[in-house]
C-alpha cells in the first residue's frame, strides 16, 4: 500500500476540541485505517470519513484510505495551554503501514511539548510492543492504551501493553461486546468502559460493565464509564443522550492521579 503525504489547509486539518468525554482535544497526524477485529465492525471513524469525503474535505478525498498528514505534526507545538490530546481519533497510530520513522517524529513532538499529555490508543498491540521493543522509550507525557472489546482479540493485548514502560497504561473497553471475565490489571492505571453508539450499535449488558468496575476498584485502578451508547442499562434501544452515562446509580469519571480535563 502506497501512502500519500499530504499538506493541508482545510479546517479539518486542525486539532479540534473533542466531544469525547475523557479527553480535551484530538490530534490526527494520520487518518484512515483498516478493520482488524470485532470492535472495528461499526467503526465511527469510517462513517465520519465518508461524511467528510462527501463534504469535499481534502484529507478524506479517498474516504478512509490511510494517509500520513505531514503538516499536522506541528499542531501541538503551537498550543501553549496544557492540554490532553487523544492522538489519532480518526486512525490507528500503530497501523502496520505507518513507518517507524514517522512514529519517531510523532513521539518527538510529544517530547518537545511537555505541557501536554497524549493518549494513544491502538488495537495493534503487537506492533506497539514491536516499536518499543527496539530500544525506544515513550516520553513521560505519553499515555499508551489498547482496545479490549472482547476476550479472544482484546484481552491478550493487555499483556503486550503491560511490558511497555509508559507512565500511564490504559484500556478502552469500548465497544464492550461481552463479559471479559477475570482481568489481571497489574501495571494498568486506567480503564474506560462504554457501549456502542450509532444505528448499528450492539447492546452492552450492565453486568459486564459492573464486573469491570468492581475489578478496577479491587485492584486500585481508575475507572471511567463513558456511555451506554445506543442501548440503555434496561436493554432498550434509544438515543445515546437519553441513555446517559450513569452506571450503578452514579457517574464514573476517574482519571489517573494528577490529571483533569481542561478544555
Amino acid at each position: 500500500m502506497r501512502l500519500r503525504y499530504l499538506h493541508l489547509s482545510d479546517p479539518y486539518a486542525m486539532a479540534t476540541q473533542s466531544k469525547i468525554e475523557w479527553t480535551d482535544r484530538t490530534w490526527n497526524p494520520t487518518v484512515g485505517c483498516t478493520k482488524i477485529s470485532q470492535g472495528c465492525k461499526n467503526c465511527y471513524a469510517l462513517d465520519m470519513a465518508e461524511r467528510l469525503k462527501a463534504m469535499g474535505v481534502e484529507a478524506y478525498r479517498q474516504g478512509f484510505r490511510l494517509r500520513i498528514l505531514e503538516e499536522r505534526l506541528s499542531e501541538p507545538l503551537d498550543r501553549k495551554k496544557p492540554t490532553i490530546y487523544f492522538v489519532n481519533s480518526m486512525s490507528d497510530l500503530f497501523h502496520e503501514k505507518i513507518p517507524h520513522e514517522f512514529l519517531d517524529r510523532v513521539f518527538d513532538v510529544m517530547a518537545r511539548t511537555p505541557q501536554h499529555q497524549y493518549q494513544i490508543l491502538t488495537k495493534r498491540a503487537d506492533r506497539l510492543a514491536e516499536y518499543f521493543r527496539a530500544g525506544r522509550k515513550p516520553p513521560s507525557n505519553a499515555w499508551l492504551g489498547v482496545s479490549v472489546e472482547n476476550r479472544k482479540q482484546g484481552v491478550p493485548r493487555i499483556d503486550l501493553l503491560r511490558d511497555i514502560p509508559a507512565s500511564i497504561r490504559f484500556l478502552s473497553c469500548e465497544p464492550l461486546l461481552e463479559d471479559l471475565g477475570r482481568l489481571d490489571l497489574s501495571g494498568i492505571h486506567w480503564v474506560i468502559v462504554g457501549g456502542e453508539s450509532g444505528s448499528r450499535a450492539r447492546p452492552m449488558d450492565a453486568s459486564w460493565a459492573t464486573r469491570i468496575r468492581r475489578q478496577c476498584e479491587a485492584q486500585d485502578v481508575c475507572f471511567f464509564f463513558k456511555q451506554w451508547g445506543g442501548w440503555g442499562a434496561d436493554g432498550k434501544r434509544r438515543s445515546k443522550a437519553a441513555n446517559g452515562r450513569m452506571l450503578d446509580g452514579k457517574t464514573w469519571d476517574q482519571m489517573p492521579a494528577g490529571f483533569q480535563l481542561t478544555a
